[in-house]
């Protein structure tokens, strides 16, 4: 458990309801850190993080609305990352947000994100909707944090698609017009930075990845072989077979299970947050790590 003002209280009973991948408006999120806790207290959620994309600016406000809603607050990050010319997630969870290379590595991720923008804005000036990065931008409360999903709300916003994902479709994913590649951190640096701060790494998401059998079972070979202890099995965009999936690649690589809707907002989420069926039960959950 952190020696830091976001120490951990051991769980007096099992946490029937934890939520650990959330987004607030501090990345690509709706609501503010503060909102998003309420919103999961609201919802019966008993211990809470916040994973922003790249940034760590949430976590006071998130930690001070859990503490005054009666949850247990973990402090977390969904790091971007690229493997083999694979985009991936990786969450932390339960560091010291004071930790000199995590603080670090995300400054510098936060500036490729600016600049990868930018370039998003010309590609899609360059096939005649001008104007989308300074639109995206009006969106966004961090600038420095614009990302894709600011980019699809403004797009949605003038008729570009009546929905968000109907932007990511057709434009914003890899091969489509308005998509720009960018170098992400390394799975090394994701894991390193994370474990420095004394947190645990986890796979966010991995129901989402392009990847074949084969190719999953090297990413997470190379991942635990890295020092990589955590696996979302439940999370918003799994189907019941990703459960049952990623239960058993947990169980084979002694993985502990991940729970986390990846909220991003009311209208932009596939499912609210703490509304997640629950782990299955012979799995080792997260939050023993983290107490």
């Amino acid at each position: 458990m952190l020696d830091s003002p976001f120490a951990l209280s051991c769980f007096a009973v099992n946490p029937a309801n934890f939520d650990f991948h959330s987004h607030s408006s501090v990345s690509d999120g709706l609501l503010s850190p503060a909102e998003v806790g309420q919103r999961a207290a609201a919802n019966g959620v008993d211990c809470w993080a916040l994973t922003d994309h790249d940034d760590l600016g949430g976590l006071l406000e998130a930690r001070a609305t859990a503490e005054a809603s009666g949850m247990v607050f973990v402090p977390g990050v969904e790091i971007s990352i690229e493997w083999r010319q694979t985009p991936i997630h990786i969450v932390g969870l339960g560091f010291d947000p004071t930790a000199t290379a995590l603080n670090a590595g995300l400054a510098e991720l936060r500036h490729g994100r600016l600049a990868r923008a930018r370039r998003m804005g010309d590609a899609l000036a360059a096939i005649g909707i001008p104007g989308v990065y300074d639109g995206a931008l009006t969106y966004v409360t961090n600038p420095s944090l614009i990302s894709r999903a600011h980019f699809a709300r403004y797009l949605v916003s003038i008729g570009i698609a009546r929905e968000t994902s109907e932007v990511f479709q057709h434009y914003l994913t890899p091969g489509k017009p308005g998509y720009v590649d960018h170098r992400w951190a390394t799975l090394a640096d994701a894991v390193g930075w994370i474990r420095d701060g004394g947190g645990v790494a986890v796979v966010a998401h991995p129901g989402r990845y392009r990847m074949s059998g084969a190719e999953m079972r090297h990413f997470l070979d190379d991942f635990k072989a890295l020092g990589g202890q955590g696996i979302e099995v439940t999370c918003g965009s799994h189907s019941p077979d990703h459960v049952l999936h990623f239960a058993r690649l947990a169980r084979h690589y002694a993985f502990h299970a991940s729970r986390g809707s990846d909220f991003h907002g009311p209208a932009e989420s596939y499912i609210d947050l703490g509304r997640l069926p629950a782990l299955p039960q012979d799995l080792k959950p997260i939050w023993r790590l983290l107490c």
